[in-house]
């Protein structure tokens, strides 16, 4: 294993319009002892033709003949990197612009830091002045609801110590590879949405500790690539998902409680005419949606 080699996961989907200036980041990086993974899911775009235009020997592109979603995009190369002797593991979305720093700046923080995860500040790309995340947590009371902190604040310096955080989107995290063979990769099952909330509460649970670092920094594209949060793909795996972690982790009786809850939810949001009829169905079908899917290893201690 090279200890200070990082391997930098990227999962592309018709991604040519964000990839270019994603490149163009990480090729400037300080820290040039990393592999870029890309894990291309089935492109119909220009996506696979810029990768191999790229003649950087550090490049590995796993080109998927169908689409198998984030998660499992992750999964493919975070063995690769593994399998390759990176000691870390970068899961970074190319929808991302960042300065020269960002790799260097979370490798420091993953030694000075007594933790396996670290994660920079992320901000708004149309506006960077605004936070989207500086770290984030559960919410246990609310069936462990995820959020991030300072989300739509203007970025004053407030958010700018170092600290342990319990949650944070994986569009930006870099991991200690040992801590896979601990608590398994990501669960494929939720395709794309919260996988990441999934990942970070078995970290959690197996006292793994994730640190916030604000000397790093980058600009998210929050939405670029899915549509939105309106788009009938964020709609179903969204609703889907979050019905699903709870089923997996909260046990049957109280996940049925929090996902009754949110039938009810939607149907307010309905009758208030603050949603449509077709998104509500949309809603409705997909929390019924997460009680078909496969559960092995599913949890019953109880605490959402």
């Amino acid at each position: 294993m090279d200890k200070g080699r990082i391997g930098v996961v990227t999962v592309t989907y018709n991604s040519g319009q964000v990839l270019p200036d994603f490149l163009r980041c990480l090729w400037a990086q300080t820290c040039t002892n990393f592999l870029l993974l890309a894990v291309d899911n089935a492109s119909r775009d220009s996506t696979i033709e810029l990768l191999k235009e790229c003649s950087d020997e550090r490049l590995i592109v796993i080109a998927n003949l169908d689409n198998r979603g984030v998660a499992e995009g992750n999964n493919q190369g975070i063995r690769q990197a593994i399998e390759a002797g990176c000691s870390s593991v970068l899961l970074l979305n190319n929808d991302t612009e960042f300065d020269e720093t960002l790799l260097e700046r979370l490798a420091a923080g993953l030694e000075t830091y007594p933790c396996d995860m670290v994660c920079p500040k992320m901000l708004f790309f149309d506006e960077p002045d605004r936070i989207w995340a500086a770290g984030g947590f559960f919410q246990p009371r609310l069936g462990y609801r995820t959020l991030h902190y300072g989300e739509g604040d203007r970025d004053r310096g407030q958010f700018d110590q170092a600290r342990a955080v319990t949650y944070t989107p994986t569009c930006c995290v870099l991991i200690c590879a040992d801590l896979f063979a601990r608590i398994g990769l990501m669960d494929a099952r939720y395709f794309v949405y919260s996988d990441d909330a999934d990942f970070m509460y078995r970290a959690l649970k197996a006292a793994s500790k994730l640190y916030y670092v604000p000397s790093a920094t980058l600009l998210h594209k929050v939405g670029r690539l899915t549509g939105g949060d309106s788009s009938p793909f964020n709609i179903r795996y969204s609703v889907r998902n979050r019905a699903y972690f709870k089923l997996k982790h909260c046990g049957r009786i109280s996940a049925s409680f929090w996902n009754l809850m949110y039938r009810a939810y939607y149907l307010a949001k309905f009758l208030s005419f603050k949603s449509s009829f077709a998104t509500l169905k949309m809603r409705q079908r997909a929390i019924s949606e997460a009680y078909k899917m496969p559960r092995e290893h599913e949890s019953n201690n109880g605490y959402c």
